[in-house]
């Protein structure tokens, strides 16, 4: 198989494969990289910036909103252009997007180009997928999603630690510079070893949802974000009743187009509905408190930013482990006894975070951690198998860029809304006086309370989960493959 040749009808080898198959690795892993890197680099970012929490949790916000806008994209542009011409492209934006953070000199303009990155950053990893999809042979999808699954597990373990160095003993500019050479292989890669797809007619893009979705998702985000504060400030309600008035507005849209941006009727299956529900309250306890812990090591333990990151790793590693083993049981026992065991174990491992004290020793934050690795592991794969094996079979390949982007702004959702409570906590402990970090942990624990009480509900509304009617097993296997990368990108965040 040649750079420029793709026949369809001849089957590749596995050596054939790795080549390509390289190329949207390291595509891919760059975007996951940068997701998990912020997270670490807040504290020195709030610092270096004379800024606040609240105020840069929004170059986290920002980013996964601006992916959560351009994912549904991915599918038309790739039919219209190419997928080979847009993953390149893609690639590109995202890394000139990294150099402007890496210059960036105001918390204002980190955001913006936060925003910028994410553009880019939104199509990679669909793109990929599809791409890795279109080449491999049925009968060795298994094998080739496990070796794009390896990276995509480890580059979440590893990027805190990453992080964590160039932070202490370089400079935070450089978690973003990094991404210049590694998109520059990525790009060479690319060209050489991705072969050519034909572009297909497609209907016409849908505009008005383009322009309604972000509106809605950022709207709502920034009024979650504000209300953690104060929910009766005239920030607080314009932020809701803008993106309520959007969502509302963008659900009508869809609903009339033969060829929406995102597929809503889907929702008709009630199998689907449930699943997806407890999947967004899953993520929102998750994702939310995946912030929370580099903030508390750093600015309460005063842990340096590496070591910081070395204290994440059994988080990353354990969720790499039940990950499988989880996608194995599913298809023997359906995903309820997975996700009310997983979800048991995030809402313990959050109660053990709601109990630190100053004398809490590593030890015990490495077992909480590991704890909720092994849970988000048991969680993810399952649930959005299930979510895609529920979808009505005609649906099924429409789903994906819809769970994508919601699950997106989900965490857009967390990360705005666990940031707001600490904040809006941080300030009342404060003002009854005593000792700051007595007043810090405090508000810490509460924030981890609230965290451990929207997981304890996602257990308990996973009893109503149920095995999705039959369905046609090459759609269904397909889409529960994507739901699982998908899950183990989404360790990133």
């Amino acid at each position: 198989m040649t750079a420029h040749e793709h026949n369809e009808g001849a089957e590749p080898t596995l050596r054939q494969l790795l080549w390509p198959l390289l190329a949207v690795i390291i595509g891919m892993i760059m975007v996951i990289l940068d997701s998990t890197v912020v997270n670490v680099a807040l504290p020195r970012l709030v610092e270096d910036f004379n800024s606040s929490v609240p105020t840069l949790q929004w170059a986290v916000t920002g980013y996964t909103l601006a992916l959560s806008a351009v994912i549904p994209l991915a599918g038309w542009m790739s039919d219209r252009f190419g997928a080979k011409r847009i993953f390149l492209t893609t690639i590109v934006f995202f890394a000139l997007g990294s150099v402007l953070c890496g210059l960036a000199q105001s918390p204002e303009q980190l955001i913006l180009f936060r925003v910028i990155q994410g553009l880019g950053g939104g199509m990679v990893s669909p793109i990929g997928f599809a791409i890795v999809f279109r080449l491999a042979p049925p009968g060795k999808m298994g094998s080739i999603m496990g070796m794009l699954g390896i990276p995509m597990l480890l580059a979440p373990a590893l990027g805190p630690i990453l992080a964590g160095y160039l932070v202490d003993y370089v400079s935070w500019h450089w978690i973003f510079m990094i991404n210049l050479p590694i998109g520059v292989v990525a790009f060479l890669f690319g060209m050489k070893f991705l072969p050519r797809f034909e572009s297909k007619a497609v209907p016409s893009l849908d505009i008005l949802g383009m322009i309604l979705a972000p509106i809605a998702f950022a709207m709502l985000a920034f009024g979650v974000s504000e209300g953690g504060t104060d929910w009766g400030s005239a920030r607080t309600l314009t932020g809701l009743i803008v993106g309520g008035t959007a969502l509302v507005l963008f659900i009508v849209v869809e609903l009339r187009k033969r060829q929406p941006l995102l597929e809503l009727r889907v929702f008709g299956s009630s199998d689907f509905t449930r699943g997806i529900i407890i999947a967004w309250v899953a993520q929102i306890a998750m994702f939310g408190s995946m912030l929370l812990v580099p903030l508390y090591l750093q600015n309460v333990e005063q842990y340096t930013a590496l070591k910081t990151g070395v204290i994440l790793l059994p988080q990353a590693l354990f969720a790499a482990i039940a990950m499988p083993v989880a996608g194995k049981l599913y298809d023997r026992i359906g995903a309820r006894p997975l996700v009310i065991t997983g979800l048991s174990l995030v809402t313990a491992s959050l109660f053990l975070l709601s109990r630190l004290t100053e004398d809490t020793g590593i030890p015990y934050v490495l077992t909480a951690l590991a704890m909720m690795g092994l849970g988000m592991g048991m969680t993810m794969m399952p649930i959005n198998t299930h979510v895609l094996a529920s979808a009505p079979r005609h649906l099924v390949t429409r789903v994906t860029p819809l769970t994508t982007a919601a699950q997106q702004v989900m965490v857009s959702f967390a990360v705005a809304g666990m940031t707001g409570f600490l904040t809006s906590e941080l300030t009342d402990n404060m003002a009854k006086g005593g000792d700051p970090l007595h007043a810090a942990i405090a508000a810490y624990d509460d924030t981890f309370l609230l965290a451990a009480g929207i997981a304890l509900v996602g257990a308990v509304l996973a009893l109503v989960l149920r095995k999705p009617r039959a369905q046609e097993q090459t759609e269904v296997g397909a889409a529960g493959k994507d739901a699982g990368a998908d899950a183990a990108a989404m360790m990133g965040h």
